[in-house]
């Protein structure tokens, strides 16, 4: 039998579990944030243990810090605004969230953000309605408040473009998973805009030679360049030999194999390996496991599907989740 393990506030806009499953946030229409934790783990059941006033407007996206950072969340408003809250303990106060940063030199509306853990400190991306990628350094790791701008530029191959006029409805954004030396920071990101070139997902890699931020990868074929972009999702890579990208478009959700050795000429290598299509809806959002061999999707049908490769590499519905009822 079916067990419900908590209920969420009304008004609920968006989710998000913490690393360890622990913990969720929601965002709400009023601007209101709320903490829900496990009390007792063996249960699976969740109680609402804290809630702060984060912004007049609705909360439509919150993202947690990665785990070693501490208990922080970052929250994007519907007026694009982009804040950090943290929970802290202040002489003999109870818990509670404070904030610690208010994004306010981004000046654009702010649509999507996800954390990074680089070789050297925790990298913020956030990508925003006027077409730039924004990236951010924490310059200590004790102080959320204390981020700099390391660099800015527009989501294009052709980096002496610039897309003036551009206006994006989305974005999205998924970080490489895998940490190891000899390998830099990298992530994926795709638009939902009226510029067609700023839509098609490129993957960014970091070049530590010259500092700077490069495009390294389109994953896209010529005539799907002008298709918007709902969600892309970076697999974890337990020994492959190739990396393992899901993007989803008006199209169906497509799945990339992304060589790991560069070309000649910097870029690495792309295959598109499958189009997975029985969402007949906008899709929402998609989560691999941590095995990077499933992935999940879900869309504007309600329906959850889970995907699968088999051993000839073709990729299968595996099971559909369905609200009862």
């Amino acid at each position: 039998m079916d067990k419900s393990i908590l209920i969420l506030d009304k008004g609920t806009r968006c989710t998000a579990w913490n690393y360890s499953g622990q913990r969720l946030v929601a965002g709400l229409d009023d601007g209101t944030v709320v903490i829900y934790d496990s009390t007792d783990p063996a249960s699976s059941t969740f109680i609402s243990t804290s809630r702060f006033k984060a912004r007049e407007s609705s909360i439509t996206k919150v993202v947690w810090v990665p785990p070693e950072y501490g208990d922080a969340v970052a929250c994007i408003s519907d007026d694009g605004k982009l804040s950090l809250w943290e929970e802290v303990t202040e002489d003999t106060e109870e818990h509670h969230w404070k904030m610690r940063k208010c994004f306010d030199g981004i000046t654009s509306q702010v649509l999507d953000v996800q954390f990074g853990d680089g070789q050297t400190c925790l990298k913020l991306v956030a990508a925003c309605s006027d077409g730039q990628v924004k990236i951010y350094e924490l310059l200590d790791t004790l102080e959320l408040e204390k981020w700099q701008l390391q660099a800015e530029f527009q989501n294009v191959i052709d980096l002496v473009s610039k897309f003036g006029n551009a206006t994006c409805v989305s974005a999205t954004i998924s970080w490489n998973p895998q940490r190891s030396e000899g390998r830099q920071s990298s992530f994926v990101l795709g638009y939902s805009s009226n510029t067609p070139a700023l839509n098609s997902p490129k993957v960014w890699e970091f070049d530590l030679d010259h500092q700077r931020w490069l495009p390294v990868a389109e994953l896209s074929l010529p005539d799907d360049q002008v298709d918007e972009v709902y969600a892309v999702s970076w697999a974890p890579n337990i020994g492959r030999p190739y990396e393992l990208i899901a993007v989803a478009t008006q199209q169906g959700i497509s799945i990339w194999h992304l060589g790991s050795n560069p070309e000649p000429d910097g870029r690495l290598s792309t295959q598109n390996v499958a189009m997975l299509s029985s969402h007949d809806s906008e899709v929402w959002e998609m989560e691999w496991d941590m095995s990077g061999m499933t992935l999940a999707t879900t869309g504007s049908d309600c329906v959850v599907r889970l995907w699968q490769s088999n051993l000839n590499g073709v990729w299968h519905e595996q099971a559909v989740l369905a609200p009862a009822g």
